[in-house]
């Protein structure tokens, strides 16, 4: 089993970096508002702007990669550490419903919830958030990478949607971050297996 932590006690923790620390990027945690798909502020009174380490180094490669492809772009960061606790709220809010495919079990456990996973998208030189078909959270099949060939083929996503999502993709690949076949928004830093197994699980 990983080790566990309260993410009260991150903040004296090495192992983990405050996403302030980061240069090059924005941060707009959206389950720390109402702006998500359960309509409510998950995260009050934790902070959670947080990664350990090794995703938060990944982060700034990716930040590294984008300010030299596209100087007028950067990074938004729409979530970063989710506890274990809010992961459990959010199996919970969507039992019976068709997105609890959406969510890792709570004994599994999400990789956001070691720090090593990021809600990601990109923004133009005024803030904009890039169209990327979708918008975050949206739980549809237009969301989904593995359909992106179909989606534009059918006329549901057009060609700007995808080249804007293979940016990101670009970036973050590059870096070491591995994305899913459900939502152009998530990436995991790494191996999930092994994440399980060698670091700290927040609580």
């Amino acid at each position: 089993m990983s080790r566990r932590i309260a993410c009260e006690a991150i903040a004296a923790d090495p192992a983990f970096r405050h996403l302030s620390e980061v240069a090059g990027i924005g941060v707009d945690l959206r389950y720390a508002t109402a702006d998500n798909f359960v309509g409510r502020d998950l995260y009050n009174p934790l902070d959670c702007a947080w990664l350990h380490r090794d995703g938060a180094a990944a982060l700034e490669r990716a930040v590294a990669w984008l300010a030299a492809q596209r100087p007028d772009h950067r990074l938004l960061v729409l979530d970063a550490l989710r506890p274990q606790r809010v992961q459990e709220q959010l199996w919970q809010a969507l039992q019976g419903t068709e997105l609890l495919g959406y969510i890792a079990e709570p004994q599994r456990g999400s990789i956001h919830s070691f720090g090593m996973a990021v809600d990601i998208t990109i923004v133009d030189a005024a803030g904009r958030e890039l169209d990327m078909g979708t918008g975050f959270d949206d739980l549809s099949e237009r969301s989904h990478p593995a359909l992106e060939r179909q989606l534009l083929a059918a006329g549901a996503l057009a060609a700007q949607h995808v080249a804007n999502r293979q940016l990101l993709r670009d970036a973050m690949f590059q870096a070491g971050w591995v994305g899913i076949r459900s939502e152009w928004w998530h990436f995991d830093c790494g191996d999930r297996v092994l994440v399980r197994q060698n670091y700290t699980r927040v609580l």
